[in-house]
C-alpha cells in the first residue's frame, strides 16, 4: 500500500515517519530526489537522493518522476522507480501538498494522511527552534503553511501532532489498518476461500 504523508514544513511528519519505520515491520520509506543542500544529519540514499538542478531537470524530461514540485526554492520529486518498493508491503512517501495532489491523480488506492501542528503559533515556534532557516525563510514557510492547511479536508486521515509518540501511534495504526482492506488481501482471500471449497 502506498501511504502519502504530508503537512506544512515543521509539522513533524518526518519525525513521525522515522518512528513508524523503526517500530512497524514491513514498512519502507520512499527516498525522494532533491536539489537542496544536504543537512549535517542527513545521509545520501537514506534521507534523499541529492542531485543538482541539471540532473533533476533531465529526470523531469525523461518522465522519471511520479510527482515533483519546487518547494521553498528547491526541487523535490518521487521517482517512479521508488514506487516499486510498495509492490510488496507498505511504502511511505514524505512529500509536500503539491506532490500529494499529483500522486492522487496517478496512483490508485493510495492512502493520504495530513499532519497538522496543534496550532499556528506552535508551528512558528518549531520552525524557529530548528535554527535552520533565516527569518525571511521562516516567514515564507509560514505563509506556505497557511495555504497548505486549507488542503487538509481533502485527505483520508488527519493527525494532530501535539504529542510525537501519540501521533506516531496514530500513523502506525493507519498503516496497519489498511492491511486489512479487502482489496489489499485479495490473493489471501482467494486462497483461503479455495481451501473451503476443497474441504
Amino acid at each position: 500500500m502506498i501511504h502519502v504523508v504530508t503537512g506544512p514544513s515543521g509539522c513533524g511528519k518526518s519525525s513521525l515517519i522515522r518512528l513508524v519505520l523503526a517500530a512497524t515491520p514491513g514498512v519502507r520509506f520512499s527516498v525522494s530526489h532533491t536539489t537542496r543542500s544536504r543537512r549535517p544529519t542527513e545521509v545520501e540514499r537514506r534521507d534523499y537522493y541529492f542531485v543538482d538542478e541539471g540532473e533533476f531537470k533531465r529526470m523531469i524530461r525523461r518522465r522519471a518522476f511520479i510527482e515533483w514540485a519546487v518547494v521553498h526554492g528547491a526541487y523535490y520529486g518521487t521517482s517512479r522507480k521508488e514506487l516499486e518498493k510498495g509492490k510488496d508491503g507498505d511504502l511511505i512517501l514524505d512529500i509536500d501538498v503539491q506532490g500529494a495532489r499529483q500522486v492522487r491523480g496517478k496512483v490508485q488506492h493510495a492512502v493520504f494522511t495530513f499532519v497538522l501542528p496543534p496550532s499556528f503559533a506552535a508551528l512558528r515556534e518549531r520552525l524557529l527552534g530548528r535554527g535552520q532557516d533565516s527569518p525571511e525563510a521562516i516567514a515564507g514557510r509560514l505563509e506556505t503553511a497557511r495555504q497548505e492547511a486549507r488542503e487538509c479536508p481533502r485527505f483520508d486521515h488527519v493527525i494532530i501532532n501535539d504529542d510525537l509518540n501519540e501521533a506516531a501511534d496514530e500513523l502506525a495504526a493507519i498503516v496497519v489498518c489498511q492491511r486489512t482492506r479487502r482489496g489489499a488481501r485479495t490473493k489471501d482471500i482467494r486462497r483461503i476461500l479455495a481451501s473451503f471449497r476443497k474441504g
